[in-house]
């Protein structure tokens, strides 16, 4: 499984210093079937846990979201500042998602080097907090 933030997911994660546990567990409840909201055409509304509040007063998240495949943070926001997410910003996502998506390895490689895609391990890696390279 591939996983990766846009770069307005990577400052959004830092900024709120979502941990980067948090980011994979999102992905694994996904791959079990536990998806928060299927929002269709590939994207999935997860909820993520702030500290010290759980994921019901945490944060969602919009995801393109292909099963043992690959999943792409679009679009967060903390569940205190709004209920959810707005028609336009849905269309961002979809057109967002329609290009990396079915992106091959050559193009993602070229986004990881842009700083256009930012990848989260994915596996056994300890790592407390998000703190990636793009600004």
């Amino acid at each position: 499984m591939q996983v990766f933030l846009t770069r307005w997911t990577a400052r959004f994660a830092r900024r709120e210093k979502i941990s980067l546990a948090s980011l994979r567990e999102a992905i694994v409840r996904a791959e079990q079937g536990q998806v928060d909201a299927d929002l269709g055409g590939g994207l999935i509304k997860q909820r993520i846990a702030r500290a010290g509040k759980g994921r019901s007063g945490g944060y969602r998240t919009i995801i393109a979201y292909r099963r043992a495949g690959r999943a792409i943070f679009l679009f967060g926001f903390a569940k205190s500042g709004r209920e959810s997410v707005g028609p336009d910003e849905l269309k961002t996502a979809r057109e967002i998602a329609a290009i990396w998506m079915p992106a091959d390895e050559q193009q993602i490689a070229v986004g990881l080097e842009r700083g256009e895609l930012e990848e989260v391990p994915y596996g056994n890696e300890k790592v407390e907090q998000y703190g990636g390279s793009a600004s």
